[in-house]
């Protein structure tokens, strides 16, 4: 039977492809089909959202694309990029959203520690100070809203500058971890070292869109 047609319609959630296409992924794909793919389907999704940029309700869905489309699905397109590369440089932006989403109280904790001695500024990375887990989810929405509505090379830079000011604020976790708890100190350096990286390719990545040289 045919569906009514009047009545306001439902938005459709965003698709990176179709079924057919997902279903080729896991192990499917050779590197140079993978890597091909990556990149179409990275650029697709931010023309998408900067066409319809003054769409609220697009730009939130496509912020939420990991809770729709799954995190699985994002990391076996996106994962094994170059850090330095559009769908690298997304695949870190979603990962570090997914981690304030999940676990906002210890980001806040950690912001508050490493604002005051981060190598950047606290009002690059966006969040207010200080910060409460609904404002670093607040912040973590934002940095990826700016991909589609704002200057993605911005939104890159204010990503690389959260993450250098959480970075920083795991290394003091860390030394405080030393003596109660060395394992879980030297995961959490471990997760320090990580960040501080993520944020200088994001940076770098910010400088190669900048020159025409993201793709």
């Amino acid at each position: 039977m045919s569906q009514p047609t009047d009545g306001p319609r439902r938005p459709r959630r965003p698709a990176l492809m179709d079924g057919a296409q997902a279903d080729a992924i896991p192990g499917g794909l050779d590197p140079e089909a993978r890597d091909a793919l990556a990149h179409t389907t990275a650029a697709a999704l931010v023309r998408h959202g900067r066409a319809e940029a003054d769409d609220p309700q697009v730009v939130a869905r496509l912020v939420a694309l990991v809770e729709t489309e799954g995190l699985d699905l994002v990391a076996n397109l996106w994962a094994q990029s170059p850090p330095v590369s559009l769908p690298g440089a997304l695949w870190r932006l979603y990962v570090l959203r997914e981690w304030v989403r999940r676990d906002p109280q210890t980001v806040a904790d950690r912001f508050r520690q490493g604002v005051a001695a981060a190598p950047v500024h606290g009002a690059i990375a966006g969040v207010v100070d200080p910060p409460g887990p609904d404002d670093v989810r607040a912040a973590a929405d934002a940095v990826l809203s700016g991909v589609y509505t704002g200057d993605l090379a911005d939104a890159l830079d204010r990503a690389a500058g959260l993450c250098h000011v959480l970075a920083t604020g795991a290394a003091f976790d860390a030394d405080h971890l030393d003596v109660l708890d060395p394992d879980h100190a030297d995961r959490t350096t471990r997760g320090a070292a990580s960040l501080a990286r993520t944020g200088d390719e994001l940076t770098a990545a910010a400088q190669q869109w900048r020159a025409g040289h993201l793709d």
